[in-house]
């Protein structure tokens, strides 16, 4: 990597964490500002949640092939500046008309930063060096949404509603601070197809005939169904009907979910870029089973109060040490995937399938996590143990490159020569 390479993509981190911070300094508490403070009720702040989830879903399938066609940094840079056009109007919107309207351009311009940004790490970075990439990115995003959640509660206050529209006004600004940041990027020429390109014109064809991209969207809705689109939902509601958790005690599970991750990111990374990345998942999927029976001896075991209270903090900090493992291996194994140019469009992809796993993910597991408490876990352990088997299964189709690129590297220097075209797919 080049001076000017690490330069930008220190910049890149950066905005990484101010996206991630601007997220969790206000979408906690975007309920109770629709609902209380606003005095819209409960089924409008449901409907702007539901709104977050519906602009993406709706914008990511066509920010993938304007990524590929202009380039990471201008559509991150547009998706800024609807992010904070969205946050500054949802701080002064008064009726539900137009708190759904700039809760969608919010929820619009945050989706499209994550595969722009992805995208970009992508162009700056080599094979050898994006485990890394990623994995600074992860830590830094949780760092952000840490450090924004933790400012953000303390300036809010339901009986004042100017607090609110400093906090959503705080957002924008910080949003537009990162254009400022990143105007100054100068990323190194990299392939992009023209519109008229065949390769353009077919792009989701073409990903939707990469079996192994196919694959890793299969897994990679499982893995975030069965993990993320659990936290804030069904795992919570499980935690609080079956185990008796209190709510100091749920907070101190995602506390102790943000420090595993902080603390296991950086240790782990030796560990995964010695492995193939398939084994590293289907470990992932083994760590998460033993997560889901500490969740289940929590809820239904006969241990005492405390004991479920330890079980149910240690499910988090298992999750967090899966977290830390995905990191720097699914979305670099994506970037690897990927034909010349259209990292962009796997990106985005990618981006969707989470997404449809996040809105899924908490209207199947919260009604199960409040009431069918032992189907609740018995499902989700089994999907995890889906996953170690989906892992397996994708690894067969991954060439030695693409699952473990330390190796194929270290053995392109000892025959020393370069890599050929060819390649032979590797065993999980």
């Amino acid at each position: 990597m080049t001076r000017a390479m690490g330069a930008a993509m220190r910049r890149i981190h950066a905005g990484n964490a101010l996206s991630a911070f601007g997220l969790g300094f206000t979408v906690p508490f975007l309920y109770p500002y629709v609902a209380q403070v606003r005095g819209l009720g409960s089924m409008t702040a449901g409907l702007v949640l539901a709104v977050f989830a519906v602009a993406a879903l709706v914008v990511l399938p066509f920010a993938g092939r304007m990524i590929v066609r202009r380039g990471p940094l201008p559509i991150l840079i547009a998706s800024l500046v609807a992010a904070a056009v969205g946050a500054m109007g949802l701080g002064l919107a008064g009726s539900a008309p137009t708190v759904l309207a700039t809760a969608a351009l919010l929820g619009a311009g945050q989706a499209v930063m994550q595969p722009a940004l992805a995208t970009m790490i992508v162009d700056l970075s080599t094979a050898e060096t994006r485990s890394r990439a990623f994995a600074m990115q992860f830590f830094l995003q949780n760092l952000g949404l840490g450090i924004g959640g933790l400012i953000g509660g303390h300036i809010v206050d339901t009986e004042r509603p100017g607090t609110f529209t400093l906090l959503y006004t705080i957002e924008a600004a910080v949003f537009l601070l990162l254009v400022g940041v990143l105007v100054t990027v100068r990323m190194p020429h990299a392939p992009r197809l023209d519109e008229t390109a065949p390769q353009a014109r077919s792009s989701w064809k073409q990903l939707l005939g990469n079996r192994a991209m196919v694959q890793l969207c299969v897994l990679g809705f499982v893995l975030f169904f069965a993990c993320y689109g659990q936290f804030d939902s069904g795992l919570s509601a499980y935690g609080i009907e079956a185990a008796g958790i209190s709510t100091s005690a749920l907070g101190t599970a995602l506390a102790a979910n943000t420090a595993m991750i902080v603390v296991a990111q950086f240790a782990v990374l030796r560990f995964v870029e010695r492995r193939k990345r398939s084994r590293v998942i289907a470990c992932v999927g083994l760590i998460w089973a033993v997560a889901w029976a500490a969740a289940g001896y929590a809820g239904i075991g006969h241990g005492s109060q405390a004991m479920a209270t330890a079980a149910f903090i240690s499910t988090y900090a298992l999750f967090g040490l899966g977290e830390a493992l995905l990191s720097p291996t699914l979305a670099p194994l994506v970037a690897d995937l990927a034909p010349t140019g259209l990292a962009g469009q796997y990106n985005s992809a990618f981006a969707l399938v989470k997404q449809l796993a996040l809105a899924i993910g908490p209207a199947v597991g919260g009604p199960m996590g409040a009431s069918l408490h032992g189907p609740y876990i018995v499902t989700f352990l089994l999907f995890s143990l889906g996953i170690t088997a989906l892992a397996l299964r994708l690894g067969r189709r991954l060439t030695p490159a693409q699952n473990q690129p330390s190796a194929a590297a270290g053995r392109v220097v000892a025959q020393g020569g370069a890599p050929t075209a060819e390649s032979v797919p590797a065993q999980a």
